[in-house]
């Protein structure tokens, strides 16, 4: 028997979605599932969830409950992070501050403002959360499912070099999904070979069966109807020549060139403050969801396009498989960054996670990942160093942000939202905005 510990297992939907992964493979039936949340409620309602999850397929796993999340990782084999620190309120933070300066958002979850304050209070979390594991499973596989993606798998790898990590998306296969709308055809008969950093990966190669796709998908791009469905994407690929992952919302907060105007905001139909939304309708989702299961109600079971039980599947029974995963850069894409965080094909099996060589993307390609991948690095050293002028750098140096706002601006955004978000900034960073304060 192995184990699984879910760490914010109070996100439930996403509980049932990954256990039903796991559980849909007879071989990993025989499974030890920890829970862990630091809400109470949200806890006991995971367990629910998971028991009700594990009937559907008449599957006894253990099932375990834990508050203290040590507990919970006692022993693990793969830890499964999916925390959002701060919850709702730091959401409303990260968008409503630079609303103020009048700099839109969509997402505000991976890069910008929002992704740089995301991640500068989940950092901490995952240090303390690694520190743990290298004491109580050593050699437990960490899968992080928590944005930013790139920023907290790097942080992850910088501070603790021995630790297996590998940062978990679905923007590939969801992309892949929509693609094959795009083209007419089942998503079963598309390959594709990608690369780039999370949310930024490019599709260099895109086949339906043995014939290149690309033509296919110029012509739809034609397609007035297809188009107004990703105007973004389809726009970064008339420019780039290649299609990139993630969805419209997400690519629009990336540049300079879809956010700094009301005109190209209506144009490019996007959607400002999306992810408020998005966070609201969660709150009231995991409201009916708690409500279902204390009336007993059935939910959907489905498998999901989440390779984490892909993962685990091919390291237990070593049936070999490849996915995507976000990996330190050890001359894997050789034009972005020695040790920055890219996204790139993985090939498991019994002896782990082995990324694949990709060698050079074309020029313009990595030149649309690299200047993200700079902010990143600077947020993570800002915060494993407790560096509050690194914070200022990398908001000046994000591309949106810099496309609006003044320097002057953004370094008073940057304090104001540091004095926000109070103790959840890095130590460092904290312990000097209590100092300037005094």
């Amino acid at each position: 028997m192995f184990k699984v510990t879910m760490i914010g297992a109070g996100s439930v939907v996403f509980v049932k979605n990954l256990l039903t992964d796991i559980l849909d493979f007879d071989q990993l039936r025989e499974v030890t599932i920890s829970l862990h949340d630091i809400d109470a409620e949200r806890l006991e309602t995971a367990g629910m969830m998971a028991r009700w999850t594990a009937a559907q397929f008449k599957a006894n796993p253990v099932i375990e409950l834990h508050a203290d999340r040590r507990a919970a990782l006692e022993g693990a084999d793969f830890v499964i992070n999916m925390v959002q620190i701060g919850m709702h309120e730091a959401t409303l933070i990260d968008f409503d501050i630079p609303r103020k300066y009048g700099l839109k958002q969509t997402i505000a979850d991976t890069l910008g403002i929002g992704g740089i304050f995301r991640g500068l209070r989940t950092i901490p979390f995952m240090t303390a959360l690694v520190a743990d594991m290298r004491e109580l499973c050593p050699d437990a596989l960490l899968l992080n499912y928590t944005n930013p993606m790139s920023i907290l798998t790097q942080a992850v790898y910088e501070a603790y070099p021995e630790q297996k990590v590998v940062g978990l998306c679905h923007n590939i296969q969801n992309t892949a999904k929509e693609l094959s709308t795009y083209l007419g055809v089942p998503v079963e008969s598309l390959s594709y070979d990608c690369a780039g950093v999370n949310h930024m990966c490019w599709f260099m190669k895109l086949r339906i069966g043995d014939e290149d796709a690309y033509p296919r998908l110029w012509e739809a791009s034609r397609d007035p109807e297809i188009v107004a469905k990703d105007k973004v994407r389809f726009e970064l690929m008339r420019v780039f020549g290649r299609f990139i992952s993630e969805s419209s919302e997400h690519n629009a907060e990336y540049t300079p060139h879809f956010l700094r105007s009301d005109k190209e905001i209506a144009d490019y139909d996007v959607p400002v403050d999306e992810y408020v939304r998005r966070s609201e309708r969660n709150l009231r989702r995991y409201a009916e969801t708690r409500r279902k299961l204390l009336a007993s109600e059935a939910f959907p079971i489905e498998r999901s396009v989440e390779y984490g039980s892909l993962i685990i599947h091919a390291m237990v029974t070593g049936e070999a498989r490849v996915i995507y995963g976000n990996v330190r850069n050890t001359g894997l894409i050789t034009n972005l960054p020695e040790n920055a965080c890219v996204e790139v094909p993985i090939l498991v099996d019994r002896n782990g996670l082995r990324p694949v060589h990709v060698g050079e993307l074309p020029p313009e390609l990595a030149g649309y990942c690299a200047p993200h991948v700079f902010v990143q690095d600077l947020t993570v050293k800002a915060a494993l160093e407790g560096d509050a002028e690194r914070v200022h750098r990398a908001a000046v140096l994000d591309r949106n942000t810099a496309s609006v706002l003044s320097i002057r601006d953004i370094r008073s955004m940057v304090d104001e939202m540091i004095e926000a978000h109070g103790d959840a900034m890095p130590a460092g960073i904290a312990r000097k905005r209590r100092a300037a304060a005094a």
